[in-house]
């Protein structure tokens, strides 16, 4: 048995109120449509077909290469969906699995039931259904008299008693294709909308249609507008969180941390509340992240501390440290031990071990040594208005406050800057780079300018009389 998957698309989503095709909205920084087509990947689905329509290139480029696309040109109805993914669907899956790109609280465990459910005995078609006490506007499952799904009714062509059904078609179904293929065929849009209906094909079927309750609702949930969207998000956020906390995460306030899908932290790390980690972010065992952080795509080692910082495309080593309100930008690498504090931005830079850049500091394209501490007040002014230029700093180097180092240039090792200082040439190993004005002091110039100042009011007063 081969399985294949035709994952429903097109629509336009007009509920959202959006220029953004609804499946392409993002849900813990992955779109709507990729929890679909995760779920049904880990219940071994072998050849997935998406089909696109509404905003077709926009879901395109949010799809994976080994996805297949087919386009619905018309949007014709559900029906019609499924017979064009059909035919773009690898010859070999004899079974078929029918999901909405909109579903995505669908767990895999629930798919590969289905299909266990669908292989079990012969049949035409298996769908998954859900019960509540108010179905709202997905269409009822009406049951034959020996429990067997005889028909599903939308809810613009129910009657008032097919209404108060609670079991809903949760839009997902296994299917014999061949039996599908031809009853595709046969379908036709008399009804309230005008659509070709997938869910007509259910009472035409020459062979048994089943349905598998889901235990859980909210597994079958979709996206209609954007409560639905939150509610949805909120359900995948409790499901990163717990599975964080079980793996050893400590997390005091869960309602307060963000993550998204891939996220990796270790055992012991605390997540304190304003944690934001995103994208490709792997923190390593025993950190203490928070409050109040931002983490995108960054590498943090083992015993870390970031503090009220917001990090994109950073790295940290083992007991490195950044903030509180620090900004690290990409390329931005701390080695073991090296801090990054208060009001602190650095950008394609590394900080060697153990070294300093404490507070009030713009470090950007630089090299520094390690052991070496950056004054207060640093800026490397890596830019001459045309292209960029590196600052190479060396190991254990002492800069003063308020220094300004103009790229390209180089401090040696042991080497030391004045407060103040410009540093526009090389400083040598060991050196002391000073660059700035002689100081001048006037003895007396605070009495002399009170007498001028005096003089200046008697002589205004005399010119006014």
């Amino acid at each position: 048995m081969s399985i294949g998957a035709v994952v429903l698309a097109a629509g336009q989503g007009t509920r959202m109120r959006s220029a953004l095709p609804k499946v392409a909205h993002t849900l813990a920084g992955r779109p709507m449509v990729q929890w679909v087509l995760d779920a049904l990947g880990a219940a071994g689905v072998e050849h997935t077909v998406v089909v696109v329509g509404h905003g077709a290139q926009t879901v395109r480029d949010v799809l994976p290469a080994e996805v297949g696309v087919a386009i619905q040109h018309e949007q014709l109805g559900t029906g019609h969906a499924a017979q064009v993914g059909l035919a773009h669907l690898d010859a070999g899956c004899d079974t078929v699995i029918v999901a909405c790109g909109d579903t995505p609280l669908l767990p895999a465990e629930l798919v590969a039931r289905l299909v266990a459910e669908h292989t079990s005995e012969p049949r035409a078609a298996t769908m998954l259904t859900a019960v509540v006490p108010d179905a709202g506007a997905y269409g009822r499952v009406v049951r034959a008299p020996d429990g067997r799904v005889a028909r599903v009714v939308e809810a613009r062509d129910a009657a008032p008693g097919e209404l108060a059904i609670g079991e809903y078609n949760a839009g997902l179904y296994a299917f014999d294709r061949a039996a599908l293929a031809e009853v595709l065929e046969r379908l036709d849009a008399s009804n309230a909308q005008g659509e070709i209906y997938l869910t007509d094909a259910l009472e035409r079927f020459d062979g048994a249609v089943a349905a598998l309750v889901a235990g859980d609702p909210e597994a079958a949930a979709g996206v209609n507008d954007r409560v639905d969207l939150a509610a949805c998000e909120a359900a995948l956020q409790l499901r990163l969180r717990r599975e964080l906390m079980r793996g050893g995460v400590t997390m005091p306030d869960p309602s307060a941390v963000y993550l998204e899908a891939g996220v990796s932290v270790g055992r012991d790390t605390v997540l304190w509340p304003g944690t934001h980690l995103r994208g490709a972010t792997s923190i390593g065992e025993g950190c203490t992240i928070g409050p109040d952080v931002v983490i995108a795509d960054s590498t943090i080692g083992a015993g870390c501390s970031v503090v009220s910082a917001h990090l994109a495309g950073a790295e940290l080593a083992e007991g490195a440290k950044a903030g509180p309100f620090a900004y690290l930008r990409p390329g931005s690498r701390l080695e073991r031990g090296a801090r990054v504090g208060t009001y602190v931005e650095l950008k394609n830079t590394v900080l060697g071990a153990g070294a300093k850049v404490p507070h009030l500091s713009y470090v950007g394209d630089a090299t520094v040594g390690e052991g070496t501490n950056i004054g207060a007040g640093n800026i490397t002014a890596n830019y001459d208005g045309f292209r960029k230029h590196r600052t190479r700093i060396g190991a254990r180097v002492k800069t003063g406050s308020d220094c300004v180092f103009v790229a390209p240039v180089s401090v040696g090792d042991d080497a030391m800057t004045g407060a103040g200082s410009i540093i526009t040439d090389d400083v040598p190993a060991g050196a002391l780079g000073i660059a700035r004005a002689r100081q001048t002091v006037v003895e007396g110039f605070t009495a002399k300018a009170v007498e001028r100042a005096a003089q200046a009011a008697k002589d205004a007063k005399g010119g006014s009389a």
